[in-house]
């Protein structure tokens, strides 16, 4: 593998060098693509790949290794940090102190960066004089499954209004999918709370909201993810994000959303027609008719043009997701929040220890 090196910028136009941070654990399917996406980036700078390494039980390691010793003194050398607690903020925040570009990109060990996205979003974090830039995560599936949940994550049935997840108009956001930040931004921010396993990006970008930060969306920032391979992995996730949006819910008071509602929403009207109409009446069938009315057609809709067997599977993706959501938005515990907010909150200067600068 030969990593494609920067090219020089225009005389008078000089651009910043860039950092991309990658959390990863088990991520053995796809972090060589993933690698190679950001090292074949057409972008006139430095750019360095640090990868923040979790205990992985598969050969995630071995592939990190084998890509530091293939950019080994290039333009656009890959580098790994240690994580041992595996967490995801945990290592963004080890491989932010681990770079040393004023540009921070996030990519995941499974996101494929589409060409001109590193150059795309440094232009608009100029432009729109914004904290953090981020676009589409674009679902894209390899097999029939896969491609029902990408068709599921990309409806609005399924993920509801979010522009990161359906796609629209460029515009000020809430929160933008994985990010590309100014260092100094997230240094001001004392970088992820490492108590959000999950949310965490959500939980970053209000701080930056409140601090007068902006946070610019724009479809023309495209990232390919790979949905999880299983229903079973596809509910851990979802519920994984419901029982931590609800965290948020309580850590930031008044940053409710009416879209995080409508899961557990719908999981409760499902569950009360279903019982109630068994034990009371059966004019209370209506409400898990409904909503399975609305999947119904829903699936109709989004799974026009893909093979069958995704189209046969894409109910049962939605059902999965928003059953999930709810039941971890709904069973979050407490303490778990109390946990949160008894934890240290991010101070300045708490990611800002790292290599010599390159600004």
């Amino acid at each position: 593998m030969n990593a494609t090196s920067a090219s020089s910028a225009p005389e008078g136009h000089p651009v910043p060098s860039v950092s991309v941070i990658m959390p990863v654990l088990d991520e053995s399917r796809h972090l060589r693509e993933s690698v190679l996406r950001i090292l074949e980036q057409e972008y006139p700078g430095d750019v360095e790949v640090v990868i923040a390494l979790g205990p992985s039980k598969d050969d995630t390691d071995e592939i990190a290794a084998a890509l530091v010793a293939e950019t080994a003194g290039t333009a656009r050398e890959v580098r790994t940090v240690p994580n041992p607690t595996g967490r995801t903020p945990a290592g963004l925040n080890a491989a932010i102190r681990g770079s040393r570009h004023p540009v921070v990109v996030r990519v995941d060990g499974h996101g494929l960066l589409t060409p001109g996205y590193i150059a795309t979003a440094v232009r608009l974090l100029a432009q729109k004089g914004a904290a953090n830039v981020g676009g589409v995560m674009h679902a894209e599936g390899e097999n029939d499954w896969e491609r029902a949940v990408a068709a599921a994550m990309t409806a609005k049935i399924g993920v509801g209004n979010a522009a990161f997840h359906t796609g629209g108009a460029a515009a000020e956001a809430d929160t933008v999918y994985l990010g590309v930040f100014r260092r100094e931004v997230l240094e001001q921010q004392g970088g992820y709370n490492e108590e959000f396993v999950r949310a965490q990006d959500w939980e970053l970008n209000y701080r930056i909201r409140q601090d007068g930060g902006l946070i610019w969306f724009t479809p023309e920032l495209r990232v390919t993810y790979r949905p999880r391979p299983s229903v079973r992995a596809l509910a851990k996730q979802y519920r994984d994000y419901g029982r931590w949006r609800r965290v948020v819910t309580r850590y930031h008071r008044g940053s409710v959303n009416l879209r995080y509602l409508a899961p557990p929403a719908a999981l409760v009207g499902v569950a009360a027609g279903l019982v109630g109409g068994a034990l009371l009446s059966p004019l209370l069938f209506v409400l898990p008719g409904g909503y399975a009315a609305a999947i119904l057609l829903g699936s109709l809709r989004e799974g026009r043009g893909l093979p069958a067997g995704a189209r046969l599977r894409i109910p049962v993706a939605l059902v999965t997701m928003h059953m999930a959501w709810g039941w971890g938005f709904l069973t979050s515990p407490g303490s778990l929040a109390r946990r949160v907010i008894a934890s240290p909150v991010p101070t300045a200067g708490a990611v800002g220890d790292r290599a010599s600068s390159s600004r």
